[in-house]
């Protein structure tokens, strides 16, 4: 088995194919909690430290996006107890981990309906993003109250509001101004896109972005995601070959 450092080396000698932006659905919390007979709350908090570990993973590697999958507009129809937690923790977690994120140049935005959580959560999440806007290193999405359907149908509103007033016209409407209007303006799509846990489903995250996204899917239930796991799937993904729908090269060849 090759060493962290000697996987890390070889995802850096080949830099041109790092991937700009990686997205990760981070699933496997309360399985994680079920194994060892403990609430789903701590699968929750456990999962903090591997996101810890790839935010940390992801700037060292010179990854420019990193989209974390952090609460869906589905995952209110969990039990109460639960929602209230994950969002306790998330403030907890934002205003805990400010300092860091300014020392390691992090900058952290946000992606989805802010407007549906609570005011005490979204003036915790306010200060983190306004504390770390100007730094330069890894941009860290957290995808919050997010779905893919619901960022579509805003992005169709937002198009329908400005040919209603006269700012658009239908004709100018082409994927690049569609994908203007959605959530993530201004981030390329992603290039990789990992999914913890084994399921084998996108679960309405990024609909649109990922129409060319290469796809990975590790059985390692969230909270035991590590370095090595992140190495291993930029390694996969520097190994394909990404056609956006051409011939494959080697077959030209």
């Amino acid at each position: 088995m090759y060493e962290l450092t000697d996987l890390k080396n070889r995802i850096l000698a080949a830099a041109t194919r790092i991937p700009q932006h990686v997205a990760i659905i981070m699933d496997g919390n309360g399985r994680w909690a079920a194994q060892r007979n403990q609430p789903r709350t701590a699968g929750h908090e456990a999962g903090v430290k591997a996101v810890k570990e790839v935010v940390k993973v992801s700037g060292e590697l010179g990854i420019k996006y990193l989209t974390l999958y952090t609460f869906s507009l589905e995952n209110w129809k969990r039990p109460k107890d639960e929602v209230t937690a994950i969002m306790s923790l998330l403030t907890r977690t934002t205003l805990n981990e400010l300092d860091e994120l300014m020392k390691n140049d992090v900058k952290l935005i946000t992606t989805g309906r802010l407007s549906g959580l609570s005011r005490v959560r979204r003036v915790a999440l306010d200060e983190a993003v306004h504390r770390t806007r100007n730094n330069k290193g890894l941009v860290l999405n957290l995808a919050l109250n997010y779905g893919g359907r619901a960022e579509i149908l805003d992005a169709v509103k937002g198009i329908a509001n400005s040919i209603r007033a006269g700012i658009l016209d239908i004709a100018d409407i082409d994927e690049e101004l569609f994908s203007s209007f959605l959530y993530t303006a201004g981030i390329p799509d992603p290039d990789l896109l990992i999914r913890t846990s084994g399921e084998l489903r996108i679960s309405n995250f990024l609909l649109w972005q990922t129409s060319y996204t290469e796809l990975y899917i590790i059985d390692t239930l969230w909270p035991d995601f590590g370095r090595r796991d992140l190495f291993d799937a930029i390694l996969n993904y520097q190994g394909r070959e990404r056609r956006f729908g051409m011939v494959s090269q080697k077959e030209v060849d």
